[in-house]
């Protein structure tokens, strides 16, 4: 008797403990369960854009030269720096001459448009050129923004130019980043867009990825390669 009395107290024990450790762990489960519905209730964070990606620049949409001659409204600034090629333009002749270079626009340099014209480039048979003329250091100069061919005209000038001051768009570049640009020069930290406005377009190296990217830069002549990792400028060197 004895000994079934204690049989059975140890088996109450074991069974109480049985009891308790199932209890526990379906609180446990339970628990985990609610912890995981509030989680998956709750508003999921949404990934802050770059303030860059708000920012919509006005366009013209030109069609002809009526419409592009909206250019001479207000000052533009130019979009892509040592890329575009301008000529010296004679007034009294409505010429250019296309036969010389007269340089390529700096990037953001401020122009104020003074006609949009058409002329004859030799380089470019069956069409005309379309035009934008504008004043600089007292001499008179023309640069290509389209093209005319019978009524057909194709204008790109909202590729070329901003028609709204880019230090206005851009206003929440830091000040360093903005004198850096303004003085044509590309620092560690800057973004891809930011060095475009400093020293022009790059072309992008065969080995490099969205994330890892590396361009080389002409630069006016002054050749800069940068490698940029999450858009952020992390070594700048003497280009080729």
């Amino acid at each position: 008797m004895d000994f079934d009395s204690e049989l059975r107290r140890k088996l109450q024990i074991l069974l109480g403990v049985a009891i308790v450790v199932v209890g526990a762990r379906s609180a446990y489960i339970v628990y985990g369960r609610y912890e995981e519905r509030k989680l998956a209730e709750q508003p999921k964070p949404e990934h802050a854009l770059k303030a860059d990606y708000y920012v919509t620049p006005k366009k013209l949409h030109p069609y002809d030269l009526k419409s592009a001659r909206e250019l001479t409204h207000q000052p533009v600034w130019v979009k892509v720096g040592y890329y575009h090629t301008y000529y010296p333009y004679d007034v009294a002749r409505r010429k250019a001459e296309f036969g010389h270079e007269a340089g390529t626009l700096l990037p953001l340099e401020k122009l104020l448009i003074q006609d949009v014209v058409t002329g004859v480039s030799p380089q470019v048979r069956g069409s005309k050129q379309v035009l934008a003329r504008f004043a600089m250091d007292g001499k008179n100069y023309a640069v290509p923004i389209g093209s005319e061919q019978g009524e057909d005209f194709k204008i790109y000038s909202d590729d070329i130019f901003f028609i709204e001051d880019p230090h206005e768009l851009y206003k929440h570049w830091p000040a360093a980043v903005w004198k850096a640009i303004d003085n044509h020069e590309v620092q560690m930290g800057m973004s891809e867009l930011q060095a475009i406005c400093a020293i022009g377009a790059g072309s992008l190296e065969g080995s490099s990825t969205s994330y890892s990217r590396t361009l080389h830069y002409a630069n006016g002549g002054k050749p800069l390669t940068v490698t940029y990792r999450d858009d952020k400028a992390v070594e700048i060197k003497a280009g080729p």
